[in-house]
């Protein structure tokens, strides 16, 4: 479900995803019924606090949560077919190779014993299968694109003679090896300071133009998506709260987390010395979410049935969904 369509064609719906670690009694939830779409060329940013469960969301439309004890339901549909129902080949070959993926610490993703062109080589062998001597020219060609200086000599070195900023260049250069359709990107800029931060978006936003690809980009700093994505899903304990496109979501946030967070952002013109605004409370867990709404103990606007039902998303605005009691149309658009 989402509050409005894009005129391009459709290439990932994630339907109604739940991910629990356990079963029965002992089942711990952290993702509870998440639904979004990304059209071609579109770039759709998922954003919430540590522990909201958008990692989870991306880790497990592609099979990479251990299962057991992760029981995953639901539809990850890419390209007409269910990867969450794909056989082990169909895995392989959209992993790496249709979709590409970036992930928050490319020091824990990139081995340590291999060097960087290497591994880069071997993604490209795996895919394409392209022969020792042209995937290591390609690997070289790859780490010049994405700004790694000498990248001939370079590609020779181990992760560690990386800096962070340049492992993180070296594995976006990993994940675009294949031409991905679509490249997830899961915390790209985390670590890593503000100058290369902004290097590192620049990066995916020219990569994503030349190579007219979808973008999935999931964060917790509202400062990342700003300026990057078309449409922002914001998740808290496990669920989407609250959807539309960014300007709107910024303009006029529906939903009183994203009210609240954008709200807690250092706003130019005001005092240096004065407090920033914050959320009450402390983040609930998806795991331990009390009945009703999850937001509901730290929410200024509560009202008794938020104690009650967990709301679906609604109408909010002619742009937007969210999932609020108070502000959502009373119609359930679901």
């Amino acid at each position: 479900m989402e509050a409005v369509a894009s005129n391009q064609p459709l290439l990932l719906e994630i339907d109604r995803l739940t991910v629990d670690f356990g079963t029965g009694r002992r089942a711990r939830p952290a993702v509870r019924g998440v639904s979004l779409r990304v059209y071609e060329r579109q770039t759709v940013g998922i954003v919430g606090e540590s522990g909201s469960g958008k990692s989870a969301t991306a880790l497990a439309i592609l099979r990479l949560l251990p299962s057991p004890p992760a029981v995953i339901t639901g539809r990850a549909i890419f390209k007409g077919d269910d990867l969450l129902k794909a056989t082990s080949d169909r895995l392989r070959h959209v992993r790496g190779g249709e979709i590409g993926v970036v992930f928050q610490d490319p020091m824990s993703s990139l081995n340590p014993a291999l060097t960087v062109g290497f591994q880069i080589a071997e993604a490209l062998r795996v895919h394409t299968g392209m022969s020792r001597h042209a995937s290591a020219a390609r690997a070289i060609e790859l780490l010049e694109l994405v700004g790694i200086p000498d990248a001939r000599t370079r590609s020779q070195n181990y992760p560690h003679q990386f800096s962070g900023g340049m492992r993180q260049r070296a594995m976006i250069a990993m994940a675009l090896s294949c031409r991905p359709v679509l490249l997830i990107a899961d915390e790209p800029t985390t670590a890593l300071d503000v100058t290369i931060q902004a290097q590192i978006l620049e990066l995916l936003r020219r990569l994503r133009d030349e190579f007219g690809m979808a973008l999935l980009l999931i964060t917790h700093d509202f400062g990342v998506v700003a300026g990057m994505v078309d449409t922002i899903h914001v998740m808290y304990a496990g669920q989407v709260v609250e959807t539309g496109p960014v300007k709107d979501v910024f303009r006029h946030p529906g939903h009183p987390y994203t009210d609240g967070l954008l709200h807690s952002l250092p706003q130019l013109g005001v005092d240096k010395h004065s407090l920033l605004p914050a959320i009450e409370g402390n983040p609930t867990d998806a795991s331990h979410a009390l009945p009703g709404c999850p937001f509901r103990p730290r929410c200024p606007i509560a009202v008794d049935r938020c104690a009650i039902d967990n709301p679906p998303l609604m109408r909010f605005g002619a742009t937007q969904l969210v999932a609020c009691w108070v502000r959502g149309d009373a119609v359930d658009t679901g």
